[in-house]
């Protein structure tokens, strides 16, 4: 029955129409005959009817009527930065202990760079002493001979070993502090990543003492060399702290073939090897920190082409090792990290080919000290993604896309067999019954 609205009232039984959303009068509707509306209020939680109930001050609010407003917490209940950052140390879960591991990744990264800018800034010997930054002053102030950039350059880099210190100790308490669910289904310290993280802190005492000696040699180049070689290897440390966050405790499985793994091995040691070189290729060009630093007795010329032969050499086995990875159906993620790496290569030997026939302009040179860093830590994650140990309880597994991957493409290869095999067997069937009811066709009728 359909009636106007002008036609005055209407007779007979009419549906019940009900606000829109299920709510009238700010209560929650029960429609007749059914349970939708009791399942909806006992599905309600105790937080939200106290979000809807409760102002910020704690007192209960007018919430009747039209249905109250849901209420925010007020800013004074709200923790602090300092107290989230100190529980984010002093109570870490898994997934923020992976976090503080990455934070350690970019600051022993970070302070190579800034480094290689007191390098090639002429600022080596900004601050002739140490600790002091000269004989007379802790902090930066006139050195004879430098400029008051070329001193702050220098003391700010100085600084900056406080920032990775600071980071380094927080990951140190927070591996301390971690307490993760093992296997036996019982909280417990990881060892592995106990110590990983103590070598974070220890490693910034000794770059720091490393630093003091090739000031106080006047920028030897050999010292220059073990100092870089240094913050790389303490750099693969919170690699490997990273990547171990991720990771369980179980023996390693392999993602890769046998010769795909070695082969990343030997990837990874020719890398070693050309940031070596390079370290060698610095301490005999014209960039040293300081014009009177003491410089390598080789040909620039001659140590450049054996810089550039590993380049190749490095290039050629990673291209190697990406198609490889692509062609054995290795996981997607160990694919993707060959990809860049080869790319990865191909921009630092471009960059190393201009840098060299435009006289080692300081910019380009920079830049080429942070294309071998990413470079350095590409290589290692790729050696470290052929092999899986399971995802760490409570954080994103490194590798759990990867395995999952290869878990999916085992029952699919499979099925794909199991088809095939049945065509074939069903083929082969019809093909013998044909050929025994050929002979029967050719007789007589029995009788």
């Amino acid at each position: 029955m359909v009636a106007n609205p002008s036609d005055g009232p209407l007779v007979g039984p009419q549906p019940q129409r009900w606000p829109v959303g299920g709510e009238r009068n700010g209560r929650h509707a029960r429609r007749p005959g059914s349970e939708a509306g009791n399942r909806h209020s006992s599905a309600c939680s105790y937080d939200e009817h106290v979000a809807t109930n409760v102002s910020p001050s704690g007192d209960a609010s007018a919430a009747k009527g039209g249905g109250g407003s849901s209420a925010r917490p007020s800013a004074a209940a709200r923790p602090s930065a300092a107290a989230r950052l100190s529980a984010f140390v002093w109570r870490p879960t898994p997934r923020s202990m992976r976090a503080l591991a990455l934070a350690a990744v970019v600051a022993n990264a970070g302070i190579i760079v800034t480094g290689a800018a007191v390098r090639l800034s002429n600022s080596g010997l900004g601050c002739p002493d140490w600790p002091d930054c000269t004989t007379r002053s802790l902090v930066a102030t006139r050195t004879p001979g430098q400029t008051i950039v070329n001193t702050w350059i220098e003391f700010g880099n100085r600084l900056l070993t406080f920032v990775v210190l600071a980071v380094a100790v927080a990951v140190f308490v927070a591996a301390w502090r971690l307490r993760p669910i093992g296997r036996d289904g019982r909280p417990g310290r990881r060892a592995d990543l106990v110590w990983l993280a103590a070598a974070q802190p220890a490693s910034v005492i000794l770059q720091a003492v490393l630093g003091g000696i090739t000031v106080l040699t006047a920028l030897n180049p050999a010292m220059v060399s073990v100092h870089f070689l240094v913050s790389m290897a303490v750099v693969a440390v919170a690699v490997v702290l990273y990547v171990r966050c991720g990771e369980d405790v179980t023996p390693p499985r392999p993602l890769a073939r046998a010769d795909l793994r070695v082969l990343s091995a030997i990837v990874l040691a020719i890398a070693g090897l050309m940031l070596a070189a390079g370290t060698v290729v610095t301490g005999t060009g014209p960039l040293a920190g300081n014009a009177a630093a003491p410089r390598y007795h080789l040909p620039l010329q001659a140590v450049t082409q054996l810089h550039a032969d590993i380049g190749w050499l490095f290039g050629g086995l990673a291209l190697t090792l990406a198609v490889g990875l692509k062609l054995t159906d290795a996981t997607l993620r160990s694919i993707r990290l060959g990809w860049v790496l080869l790319g990865l290569l191909a921009l630092q030997g471009a960059l190393g080919y201009i840098q060299y026939f435009t006289g080692l302009p300081p910019l380009l040179v920079g830049m080429h000290v942070l294309g071998a860093v990413l470079i350095w830590i590409t290589a290692l994650l790729l050696f470290f993604s052929l092999r899986d140990r399971g995802g760490a309880a409570g954080a994103p597994p490194e590798h759990a896309g990867a395995a999952a991957e290869r878990t999916a493409a085992v029952p699919a290869k499979d099925a794909t067999v199991d088809r095939a095999v049945s065509a074939d067997t069903t083929a082969r069937a019809r093909t013998q019954e044909s050929r025994a009811a050929a002979p029967a066709r050719g007789m007589p009728p029995a009788g």
